[in-house]
């Protein structure tokens, strides 16, 4: 198989929208992803993929933290901003939550420390011990076959 093909497969599995950003010196680094899961409920573990092009890969190693904020629907424009999609500088608030960045109105805020990391082909992967966590009920952001979707269109097909 080629890669476009091994992307569009993947591309078929409908994701939740994060943000993870960390926190080194005093500065907050922030990308978009959907390669997050939750691991075990005991302990609290999550995992992120990064790339190993990402420049938040070295700033993720150095700091031994992350969040991982999961978007809501009204937020495609801060998904766009930390992919990179949007050009122009754009100011983005965070808040904190146990002493690391989160993004105001993310329908889940994750802190994490790391407690480990693998590199695996061209990603690391980190696998994050949960230290906090904040709730909203909203709708999330949902990412399929490439494009920015939300449930409510997709409610009359069920």
């Amino acid at each position: 198989m080629d890669d476009r093909q091994f992307r569009s497969a993947m591309g078929k599995f409908a994701t939740g929208v994060t943000v993870i950003a960390t926190e080194l010196d005093g500065d907050i680094h922030g990308m978009t992803a959907n390669a997050f899961m939750s691991v075990s409920l005991d302990p609290k573990l999550v995992v992120i993929s990064i790339g190993e092009r990402a420049k938040i890969l070295t700033k993720i190693q150095e700091s031994k933290l992350f969040t991982v904020n999961i978007l809501a629907a009204d937020q495609k424009e801060l998904s766009m901003i930390f992919a990179g999609q949007i050009k122009e500088p754009r100011e983005v608030a965070f808040d904190t939550l146990d002493g690391k960045p989160v993004l105001p109105g993310a329908i889940a805020q994750i802190a994490c420390e790391v407690s480990t990391e693998h590199v695996e082909g061209d990603h690391t992967l980190f696998i994050g011990k949960v230290t906090g966590i904040q709730l909203r009920d909203a709708e999330p952001l949902v990412f399929y076959s490439g494009q920015y979707r939300s449930l409510e269109e997709n409610a009359s097909l069920v």
